[in-house]
């Protein structure tokens, strides 16, 4: 998770991004360059931003005759910027709660990323597992009446579940958020043409 501006700015260049994807496993500048197609001393000076910037580390040294070769990799897999980096702008899920608005979706969709980051990161500094739960399912509805009857149907089962469970008296228990959400699916453009792209407007006639 970057959770620095800076950071975020130097991930976002598009041949640190190619490196940094490089680098999932250790490489040098010299073998890097030869994949990137650019002078070993211009990818020598990108990496050496992204080392400043705790995006990739030194694993190895090698010493090749005067030369000292240095292997580098990325500090991790992947990478999420998370919303805090523009902390002005972000948005708050408090300012306007309403289950049907997507501007408000995208708000508690924008608090998970931030916290589940800050999650990970504490749980790999501490080595430990973090506990988490997610379903990721498409359903497709016959009619509006329908997905509103199911938003109503889940909402109400989430609620009972809720009530069933949570225990505001356990004094060793921990809070976990809940988050709940259906939206359309995005389809990609081979999707659109088997499917003949049917009435996409109807899709955004409620987006908050």
């Amino acid at each position: 998770m970057i959770d620095d501006p800076a950071a975020a700015e130097v991930s976002l260049d598009r041949v640190r991004a190619r490196l940094l994807a490089e680098l999932a496993e250790p490489g040098s500048a010299s073998t890097l360059a030869n994949r990137v197609g650019l002078a070993r001393q211009k990818v020598n000076y990108h990496l050496r931003t992204l080392e400043r910037h705790g995006l990739v580390e030194l694993v190895e040294e090698r010493r090749k005759g005067n030369f000292t070769e240095r292997m580098l990799q990325a500090t991790a897999s992947s990478y999420v910027i998370s919303p805090s980096v523009l902390a002005e702008l972000e948005p708050d899920p408090a300012w306007a709660p309403d289950r049907l608005s997507a501007r408000w979706l995208l708000a508690v969709a924008t608090r998970l990323v931030r916290d589940v980051g800050q999650l990970i990161t504490g749980a790999a500094r501490a080595r430990k597992r973090l506990a988490t739960f997610a379903i990721d399912g498409e359903v497709r509805f016959a009619s509006a009446a329908d997905r509103a009857a199911f938003a109503e149907e889940l909402a109400g089962t989430v609620t009972s579940l809720v009530s069933k469970y949570h225990d505001e008296s356990a004094s060793g228990g921990r809070d976990h958020q809940i988050v709940v959400a259906v939206h359309p699916s995005v389809r990609n453009e081979n999707e659109k043409k088997r499917e003949g792209d049917p009435d996409e407007d109807r899709h955004y006639q409620r987006s908050g």
